[in-house]
């Protein structure tokens, strides 16, 4: 059983040891302080009470914009001419980029042929359609002979619409050649140079429309579940004077599915228009989830006393200021620090620990003893 004790009186010696360089760290700061120190220096204190604090967390998020598309080559040939370039604005149907269509124009014409081709064979068999009547009705051909005509005919029918159709496609197949702006954008980035032999679905540009934007953020799954329908979420954006605030985005919404690799799911805020004009897309965010609250240890960020990794406060006790280490949480800005350790509800704590540590120091109001 001797081993548990050594272990007891090392760690008790270790603790002390550490207020002691905590103390001594803070003395050494303020020598000219303690040397002009006085009995009785008053030292203004807080209780440590439990205070409602929102539970949340904060993720950082990109910005991307809602309406952004891959332009690609749908026909095969060189591009001949990329007349845009990263950050031009565009109007929805200007010319983009041209794909060198000498094949495309050989098909409209060789539709065209097949077209007029059609037309013709149609015409033939119209008007042999119609002698056959007239000699049916005459009673010099049989019944037979009528029916392999209109056969014909419908034939011939079917093949000048086929035809139609065909030179239809080769036409809009020309037109893909001249790349054109499907709605009013700026340029992100170009993907091909003059020259590249594009294929159908190279990438040659991507666009995408400078609003609405929105932020995107991976929340991890063990996360989320924790998030109610309810939940508050806001993202910090630059301010016109260039300062940085927290604003409401105009609506929410978390895909149904989680990533298998990451394990997260995305979450899609998606930004006032008058938010969304002071930043940009490819922006990093950050998005802050407030989650309901609950009651925490909170003391004022100016009782903690730091040296380096440690931390510690000092503890009004009958006759002055004892310094305890603490062990802290989360910073929650004007409500203070919370400590996860090392207090209890009612403990009289220094607002200023320098000043606690003066020979003579009490707590305000407390009168000497």
């Amino acid at each position: 059983m001797s081993a548990p004790r050594s272990f007891t009186i090392t760690r008790k010696l270790t603790s002390a040891r550490w207020l002691w360089m905590l103390a001594a760290a803070a003395t050494v700061a303020m020598p000219q302080a303690h040397a002009q120190a006085q009995v009785g220096v008053p030292v203004p204190v807080v209780s440590v009470q439990s205070q409602p604090i929102g539970q949340g967390f904060e993720l950082d998020g990109v910005v991307q914009a809602v309406k952004q598309s891959t332009i690609s080559a749908q026909v095969p040939g060189r591009l001949t001419a990329l007349l845009v370039k990263a950050g031009d604005k565009v109007r929805a149907g200007q010319l983009l980029a041209s794909i060198d269509d000498r094949e495309a124009q050989s098909g409209v014409q060789r539709s065209q042929a097949q077209v007029a081709q059609a037309q013709a064979e149609l015409y033939n068999a119209q008007a042999n359609f119609k002698r056959t009547q007239e000699l049916r009705a005459q009673g010099f051909i049989s019944a037979a002979a009528l029916d392999t005509a209109q056969a014909q005919l419908k034939a011939t029918q079917a093949a000048r619409d086929q035809a139609t159709a065909g030179g239809k496609q080769a036409g809009l197949s020309q037109t893909f050649t001249r790349v054109t702006a499907p709605f009013d954008a700026l340029v992100l980035q170009t993907q091909a140079e003059v020259g590249t032999l594009a294929m159908p679905g190279t990438p040659l540009l991507t666009l995408y429309a400078p609003t609405p934007l929105r932020a995107v953020v991976q929340v991890p799954v063990s996360r989320a579940r924790t998030l109610a329908a309810g939940a508050q979420v806001e993202v910090q954006l630059p301010t016109p004077d260039g300062a940085l605030a927290w604003v409401h985005p105009s609506s929410t919404r978390a895909l149904p599915g989680a990533d298998p690799v990451s394990q997260t799911i995305e979450w899609r805020l998606d930004l006032p228009a008058s938010a969304a004009a002071a930043v940009t897309v490819g922006q990093q965010v950050r998005v802050r989830f407030a989650a309901g609250q609950s009651l925490r240890l909170v003391i004022p960020t100016s009782a903690v006393l730091r040296r380096g990794e440690l931390t510690a406060v000092y503890v009004a006790r009958n006759k002055g200021f004892a310094l305890k280490a603490v062990r802290l949480g989360a910073e929650h800005g004007a409500q203070g620090t919370e400590v996860l350790a090392g207090l209890m509800p009612g403990d009289q704590v220094a607002v200023d620990p320098i000043k606690a540590a003066l020979n003579g120091a009490q707590a305000a109001g407390t009168p000497d003893q």
